[in-house]
């Protein structure tokens, strides 16, 4: 044999036999619970106290009175909580919409689910707003073609739950079945167009209300859900909202 060749297959056995397999055999890990027994970093803690207490003094601002408890699972087919959030919506939305288009909001729809905390009672502050509308949900209006708003009230018929409404009025007979749908005392007239205050959420199928996705035009309010509640606490004295006739079964 080729002592030239021989030596070279000597150094690439010895080669061969210094390499090694490296496998990652466990990984480890601890969990550190965050709780007040963690060691506070005094220069941290003196450095945001006075933000945090800044915050905690906005959110404690009282805004209003609540006369009693209010939660979303108080009624079957409308809240006092729902209805209270969805003529607030109206209320405060409607002279915008209006300043900017010279038409009227024709009624509201919000959705049963975007309400996610009670409002005690009591003092009704910043907080509570954040509280029961933690979404940074914004408002818009949607312009509906007749088939459209009767695709709402379709959806609404058969979800029978309590979505909140403003200026809209729905009866059920009682086996469940529609009756009428009312726009402000008046029978809708499925021709026509409607203005409808809805939140960007729902406007983007959300609760799977697709009968936005077709419409005529979009308004874009920039006014959050949230903010809308804080200055319509801000314009009452007293927080006293109802569970009223705009969606009921009737008995016969």
């Amino acid at each position: 044999m080729n002592y030239k060749h021989l030596g070279l297959c000597f150094i690439l056995i010895i080669l061969s036999s210094c390499q090694q397999d490296l496998h990652l055999n466990k990984i480890e890990g601890r969990q550190i619970n965050i709780s007040d027994s963690l060691v506070i970093d005094a220069q941290i803690e003196d450095f945001i106290k006075p933000y945090r207490e800044n915050v905690n003094k906005n959110l404690d601002s009282i805004l209003a009175y609540a006369v009693d408890t209010y939660s979303k699972n108080d009624g079957e087919y409308n809240t006092a909580i729902g209805n209270m959030m969805a003529d607030a919506l109206y209320k405060q939305a409607n002279p915008i919409f209006k300043s900017r288009t010279g038409e009227d909001i024709d009624f509201v729809l919000l959705n049963h689910g975007g309400i996610r905390a009670i409002i005690s009672k009591g003092n009704v502050t910043t907080r509570t707003a954040y509280e029961v509308m933690p979404f940074e949900n914004s408002t818009v209006v949607v312009k509906l073609k007749g088939l459209q708003v009767k695709e709402l009230i379709d959806y609404l018929v058969e979800a029978k739950r309590a979505h909140p409404i403003s200026r809209l009025s729905i009866a059920l007979n009682s086996n469940g079945s529609f009756k009428e749908a009312l726009l402000d005392g008046e029978p809708l007239d499925y021709n026509k167009t409607y203005n409808i205050a809805t939140n960007d959420y729902l406007y983007n199928g959300g609760d799977r209300m697709d009968f936005f996705k077709t419409n005529d035009s979009l308004y874009v309010l920039d006014y959050k859900i949230r903010n809308v509640l804080i200055d319509y606490f801000k314009s009452i004295d007293t927080l006293n909202p109802v569970i009223d006739n705009r969606f009921i079964q009737l008995n016969n």
